[in-house]
């Protein structure tokens, strides 16, 4: 049984640049392929796969800010040492950008771009941006509508409860932040992992559905602020959110439609779902 306790978007966040740290926003268009200026960027290695915070912690260091039209990248705590590029780029050479299993297209950008962040990561690296033409299919295991993504690591949207948080930091030692989640949505009120029960939900008109639980990797052990590692929240999700020997927290959501999100939009659960922990 549900009571009706409303539910309201608390943080919204955007990453411009895959792995990086991202941006919190008051309120943020929602585009054909996730909200606006989320992961149009990713870096790439010399075989053309992505590089993340998987391999490379301290891509965490690696701060944005939105300006106008122009994306400014900084190393946190060396701010004095900027890089400024074109938020919309529309020259660059074509190259393939493969992600997991998937491959997609992009344009990749100059030289000095790529120079600036092979130094600061210690690793050649290449900077790609997926114009609007390029439309990079959801897996169709989980489309409805032939929805599309950026370069995230498979769907436009993901949502969490800050109450999941809350209950996983009380089972932790050391208090964690949302950011180890990376997550776009954030929402206040209702239970524990409430967004694992949520099929259909309506925000400011918009319809979203919620299609996969999010698998977790070792990014989430990884200190935003120092690039360090540590051991959770992996080890305590392994208690009480595996499944199928993966560890899952926070759901990623399809959505039809486009429309602007807003700090305090209610979530109106439309229809549930059974849960699965």
């Amino acid at each position: 049984m549900y009571f009706h306790i409303m539910l309201s978007v608390s943080h919204l966040y955007v990453y411009p640049i895959k792995s990086l740290g991202g941006i919190l926003l008051d309120e943020v268009e929602l585009t054909d392929r996730g909200l606006k200026n989320d992961r149009r960027f990713v870096l790439i290695d010399d075989n053309n796969r992505f590089i993340s915070q998987r391999e490379l912690a301290k891509m965490a260091l690696l701060h944005t800010v939105i300006c106008g039209n122009q994306l400014i990248v900084f190393e946190k705590g060396d701010s004095a040492s900027l890089l400024q590029l074109d938020l919309y780029p529309s020259e660059g050479d074509r190259v393939d950008v493969i992600l997991f299993d998937d491959a997609s297209e992009g344009l990749l950008m100059n030289g000095p771009i790529n120079d600036w962040f092979s130094k600061k990561l210690d690793r050649n690296c290449r900077l790609v941006y997926m114009p609007d033409k390029v439309e990079r299919k959801v897996d169709p295991i989980y489309a409805r509508h032939q929805e599309i993504a950026a370069f995230s690591d498979g769907f436009p949207v993901l949502m969490i409860g800050q109450s999941s948080l809350n209950d996983l930091n009380n089972r932790l030692d050391q208090w964690l932040p949302m950011n180890r989640f990376r997550p776009n949505i954030v929402f206040s009120g209702g239970a524990a992992f409430e967004e694992d029960t949520m099929k259909e939900v309506v925000i400011n008109s918009v319809s979203f559905s919620a299609v996969k639980p999010c698998a977790r990797c070792v990014v989430t052990t990884i200190d935003q602020e120092t690039g360090l590692k540590g051991k959770e929240p992996l080890r305590t999700l392994n208690k009480y959110r595996q499944l199928n020997n993966k560890l899952y927290f926070g759901q990623n959501i399809l959505y039809k439609g486009e429309g602007i999100l807003r700090i305090g939009d209610e979530l109106k659960v439309m229809q549930r779902q059974p849960y699965l922990f």
